[in-house]
């Protein structure tokens, strides 16, 4: 810490100081903290004018630490506002399957239903996303003229900008319709058609992301394929995709984390219902997912139920940590293997 303020200097200590100060000053005084904040601006102004190097590290450093407080103080706050139910529930909550599983009045909760429901929808929005975003990318990276590429590279980025409530009302009115209409089901929506929706909204990220990864494999790579005999699809399929798997993988990743974290288009969709579909394998069944379990109960929720609730967000917390994880350590392999270190 030393060193870290000796780097600083005194300017960058001035900094910090008044940082400090004005959090303090935000949790023990609110009513105050305009003063310190004063001292923030004079001081940034004042840094910012006798050394703007040290005084950017400084905000940099702040910025940091700030970002990995507020992102502890969410997990610690989720884990206690859950905690009453889980001690309620016990590991009941994560597993009971049979009888009643979702009764305030009861008090009986049981995320299984809903924990199904999102790897259900989940793996129908991968499926959907997935290999036609690879594919997307490909075209538009490799094969695309530059006239078609200029057209639907920020036409793909435009798409991943529409709320997904407009994505919920669309495929509750048509795609929910069409499969009321031509295959008899339910007219509350179905788990398929909710994968379906978030596939088609997570498709631009995953198209996006795969198309910056393989649009950054170096030329030369490519080049030396090409000069070896091999075929332009050749070279896509065997030099550049490996080589950019890691970007594509995270790619996948991001438009999976979108489906898991997917709330509004799965509310819009889907009934209140908190059962297991019968059997188990029926994907147009309509039981709840997570994400809409919290967006349709939080309002009129309290006490162990609200608890509850907070346990479905820890859960998907937990999920979302995993698959962040899983990228990094994919991406890890990924340039160690293209590297030559393995």
């Amino acid at each position: 810490m030393e060193g870290v303020a000796g780097g600083m200097g005194h300017v960058g200590g001035l900094v910090l100081a008044t940082l400090l100060a004005t959090a303090v000053t935000f949790f023990l005084a609110p009513g105050l903290v305009v003063y310190p904040l004063a001292a923030v601006v004079v001081s940034v102004a004042y840094g910012w004018v006798a050394d703007e190097a040290t005084t950017a590290r400084t905000l940099a450093l702040a910025a940091t630490v700030v970002t990995v407080l507020v992102l502890g103080l969410i997990m610690i706050y989720l884990v206690a506002r859950s905690f009453p139910a889980f001690r309620a529930m016990g590991l009941d909550i994560l597993t009971k399957t049979d009888g009643t599983l979702w009764a305030s009045s009861e008090a009986i909760y049981s995320l299984v239903p809903m924990m199904w429901g999102t790897l259900v929808t989940t793996l129908i929005a991968v499926v959907i996303a997935a290999p036609l975003g690879v594919a997307g990318a490909v075209f538009i990276s490799e094969m695309a003229p530059d006239w078609a590429r200029n057209v639907l590279k920020p036409a793909v980025e435009a798409l991943a900008g529409i709320p997904s409530i407009v994505y919920g009302f669309i495929g509750f009115t048509v795609l929910n319709r069409f499969m009321m209409d031509e295959f008899a089901l339910p007219d509350f929506g179905s788990l398929f058609v909710v994968g379906t929706v978030i596939g088609a909204m997570a498709l631009p990220t995953v198209v996006s992301v795969a198309e910056d990864a393989i649009t950054s494999v170096p030329g030369p790579m490519k080049d030396g394929s090409l000069a070896l005999g091999a075929t332009g699809w050749q070279t896509t399929t065997d030099v550049t995709v490996p080589a950019a798997f890691s970007g594509i993988s995270a790619a996948v990743l991001l438009g999976v984390g979108r489906a898991v974290g997917e709330t509004m288009a799965a509310t819009v969709i889907l009934a209140n219902v908190t059962e297991l579909p019968d059997p188990l394998y029926d994907v147009f069944g309509n039981t709840i997912t997570l994400t809409s379990l919290i967006a349709s109960q939080y309002g009129i929720a309290s006490g162990l139920q609200m608890s509850a609730l907070f346990a479905a967000g820890v859960v998907l917390f937990v999920t979302v940590l995993g698959l962040s994880l899983g990228s990094q350590y994919i991406e890890r392999r990924m340039q160690r293997k293209l590297g030559g270190s393995e």
